[in-house]
């Protein structure tokens, strides 16, 4: 149980129709440029995003929000977590390569009990916010058997991590990603990553 916690965040409506969006919870303001910044009470973290974007739904527990680009089948989860799993670092809790492989195990369990196939591309290195990370994409056929890709970027420090999902059609990747790209340079962590708290890593269950 808390595997899926923990990559949960980056998995939002991956399951689930896009819900209507709507502004509860979230602390926005706009720039000069027309962006406008979210900034996630709970973790700290903060990003722009461009105004013709909409701010959707809440994350369970205040871990992110999820924003719809103008377009069809698309959306980008942003988000935060806690590193309470078990794992070889030297605090005891997940290294960045054993989350990054969880996260490969659960996303695929998740989508072939949906009987969908999962093409991996290989992973990347990937910094966010100054913290190494990984970049994992991956595609597949939806319903209406249009291909889509995801990539997930996400960092992992000894006590949180970060990460942004980016769901949209393969058609579209080039034009959402270069906006993707655009708003990591504005995007700035938050509380410390490393800061380790009391929490005691917990072990996964057997499976």
């Amino acid at each position: 149980m808390i595997r899926r916690y923990v990559v949960f965040s980056l998995l939002v409506l991956c399951l689930v129709p896009n819900l209507s969006p709507t502004h509860a919870g979230a602390t926005e303001h706009t720039n000069e440029a027309g962006w406008k910044l979210y900034t996630n009470a709970r973790f700290g973290f903060s990003i722009r995003y461009p105004d013709d974007w909409r701010l959707g739904n809440p994350m369970p527990d205040g871990v992110g929000v999820i924003l719809y680009p103008p377009i069809e089948q698309s959306l980008v989860a942003v988000s935060g977590h806690m590193n309470v799993v078990s794992g070889n670092s030297p605090e005891g809790r997940q290294t960045l390569e054993e989350f990054a492989a969880a996260h490969h195990r659960i996303i695929t369990d998740l989508y072939s009990k949906k009987q969908v196939t999962l093409r991996w591309q290989p992973d990347q290195e990937r910094s966010l916010a100054g913290f190494p990370g990984k970049e994992l994409i991956f595609t597949y056929k939806d319903d209406k058997q249009s291909e889509i890709i995801e990539h997930h970027i996400f960092s992992l420090g000894r006590n949180e991590g970060r990460g942004i999902r980016v769901k949209v059609p393969r058609s579209a990747e080039e034009q959402v990603m270069s906006t993707i790209r655009k708003m990591l340079e504005t995007y700035q962590s938050g509380r410390d990553q490393n800061a380790v708290s009391p929490l005691v890593p917990k072990s996964e269950p057997s499976r």
